[in-house]
């Protein structure tokens, strides 16, 4: 369900807008009221640990990491995921154990109940901001389901984990709840108007955990004078089924949403250079998303049909990678790539673009994987030549690839997470994960 829209032209922004910014005023004042701050408990053995999402039945590399996360946070404190939105009956991914998942707005058939819901569903939400493409999705319903939940919670730690959702939750907690902000994309790669509410908005959060080292540079600038704790913490490589790959298939594997920010269409361009070489490889894309008649029409029209393959989405990429010899990363921006962990995990080394900002943080050029200029795709196609053509350098960087997705082993960024949840509650004390 699209998010209804109010009228276009440059009323309608503004409008939206002014009403956002007095609902989340408004808001704020009668959940504070509602509620009473709560001196912390001397030494609690376990905090509650809230995410919120968007999607947490939903594809996608923020929701694996946040899942990947909240499973581990578990063994050590009481976690609940919430989705503000569900459509999905079984989710794409598999819950970790241990955690409670709560949905907020059910979209599933049958699943409203009362005279509200069909009516505030086709009313425009006034939280989410305009400028974070999740706005298009939520209604006035799923607004009044968010503020029901969060003053519902009682003490304790509210995880945000994209630009809409923690404008929300910086304005919205109540005054026992602990805010941090996760950041799944590079500062850069926002638009004017949604960078300009992350400078006022963030600095009311508690913390904000950004994923690579460019990222912490930006944002020390955006909240430079703020009282918000900032780390950088990157994702954790999930384990993955399937064995290590033998990089003995003639195959090249790319996976990722099927939208422009992947640049699959610069992707297919390069591949169709390395058929003319090496016909005898193949190239499989998996995600799912509103390019695929567009890049299925480029198969099509360069004569790639026997050649370059859209998967579909799958619940089994790590039995894919096992049988891949290549990863391509194609992306315009990224903000981290962990697929290419992913794919390091197997042994299988990547060929990427070097787009801001994770596989510069991730590969090492010449070592477990090569960077070529961003967008640059005769490079690409080099790239991808180089290591298919030499085998020895393939299985040189698919072992290096290895031990460079061990150090982004889950036990150690789980640790460094514990640490920021001793911190900015100041009620627990660090200690070892495992």
């Amino acid at each position: 369900m699209r998010r209804p829209r109010i009228p276009s032209g440059p009323v309608g922004p503004r409008l939206l807008h002014a009403l956002r910014t007095i609902a989340l005023a408004l808001l704020a004042r009668f959940i504070a009221a509602a509620r009473r701050p709560a001196a912390p408990p001397a030494a609690p053995r376990r905090l509650q640990v809230r995410f919120l999402i968007m999607h947490a039945y939903g594809m996608g590399g923020t929701i694996r990491s946040v899942l990947t996360l909240a499973g581990a946070l578990a063994a050590h404190h009481d976690v609940e995921v919430a989705s503000v939105l569900r459509s999905a009956d079984v989710p794409f991914f598999p819950f970790p154990p241990g955690i409670r998942i709560t949905t907020l707005d059910d979209r599933r058939p049958g699943r409203a109940r009362g005279l509200l819901a069909p009516v505030l569903r086709h009313l425009p939400d006034v939280l989410m901001h305009e400028g974070d493409y999740a706005s298009r999705s939520v209604s006035l319903w799923s607004d009044l389901l968010l503020v029901r939940w969060m003053r519902a919670r009682g003490p304790g730690v509210l995880i945000t984990t994209r630009p809409g959702l923690n404008f929300i939750g910086a304005a919205l907690a109540p005054p026992d709840v602990v805010t941090i902000g996760q950041e799944h994309l590079n500062f850069r790669a926002y638009r004017p108007p949604l960078a300009a509410e992350i400078r006022r908005s963030y600095r009311r959060l508690d913390a904000l955990a950004v994923l690579t080292r460019g990222d912490l540079r930006d944002y020390r600038k955006v909240l430079k004078g703020t009282h918000t704790r900032l780390v950088q913490i990157p994702n954790a490589v999930p384990a993955l089924p399937g064995p290590r790959s033998d990089l003995s298939h003639p195959v090249v594997l790319a996976a990722g949403r099927l939208t422009r920010q992947k640049g699959f269409d610069l992707l297919i361009r390069a591949f169709a250079r390395v058929v003319e070489r090496r016909p005898d490889w193949s190239l499989r894309i998996f995600g799912s998303g509103g390019d695929g008649d567009l890049l299925q029409e480029m198969i099509r029209d360069r004569g790639l049909g026997e050649h370059v393959f859209l998967m579909g989405r799958t619940r089994r990429l790590g039995h894919e990678l096992s049988q891949a010899s290549l990863l391509a990363v194609s992306s315009r921006f990224e903000g981290f790539g962990l697929v290419i962990l992913e794919a390091m995990s197997k042994g299988v080394p990547v060929v990427s673009f070097n787009c801001p900002r994770g596989p510069s943080e991730i590969i090492s050029d010449g070592v477990d994987g090569l960077l070529v200029p961003r967008g640059d795709v005769a490079r690409l196609a080099d790239g991808l030549l180089r290591l298919i053509d030499d085998e020895d350098e393939r299985r040189r960087m698919g072992a290096a690839a290895v031990e460079k997705a061990r150090s982004y082993d889950l036990a150690a960024v789980t640790t460094r997470w514990l640490a920021l949840l001793a911190e900015v509650t100041d009620t627990i004390e660090a200690a070892p994960v495992w």
